[in-house]
């Protein structure tokens, strides 16, 4: 997913390199700024993807905005002080989530249009492979997979 937008909520050093890079940044103040209210919680942390946060203010984010960041999925990944900054963004993009509920089917990403075949061929494997490992009883659990592309039919695979 190379279009995911991505925030940094850091403290002072971590911020300024982040701005060198051109990435995204809150700091605690602006969190503070947006005391605890749900809209405004809501307005600034769904105009981005994802988040990462560093390791000093990860446990003061909980008191700072409230329950919020759980309920709406975003709350962020920890970024450590010697942590490659790109590295870490390039990783979370590259991460598919799944989540397992009491529902019949599921979907997720595994591709998009720059990807050679062969990249979508691995990732197709490595994705199935996960999920079926997720599942209490691994392949007898999966009654069928399917590929889909945006516009085109579904193609059956297992």
């Amino acid at each position: 997913r190379p279009n995911l937008s991505v925030c940094v909520i850091a403290d002072l050093a971590l911020e300024d390199s982040c701005r060198k890079l051109g990435i995204a940044t809150l700091n605690i103040e602006d969190l503070k700024r947006l005391n605890k209210s749900k809209k405004l919680i809501k307005k600034v942390f769904s105009s981005y993807d994802a988040f990462l946060a560093s390791e000093t203010l990860i446990k003061t984010l909980p008191r700072v905005l409230g329950p919020q960041l759980g309920r709406i999925g975003k709350f962020p990944t920890v970024v450590r002080a010697g942590d490659d900054i790109p590295n870490k963004i390039h990783e979370i993009q590259s991460t598919v989530k799944f989540q397992l509920k009491r529902v019949p089917s599921l979907a997720a990403r595994v591709g998009h249009v720059n990807m050679t075949e062969e990249e979508i061929r691995q990732n197709v494997n490595m994705a199935i492979n996960f999920f079926v490992s997720l599942l209490k009883k691994n392949w007898r659990s999966l009654r069928s997979v399917y590929l889909k592309t945006t516009m085109g039919r579904p193609q059956r695979l297992y």
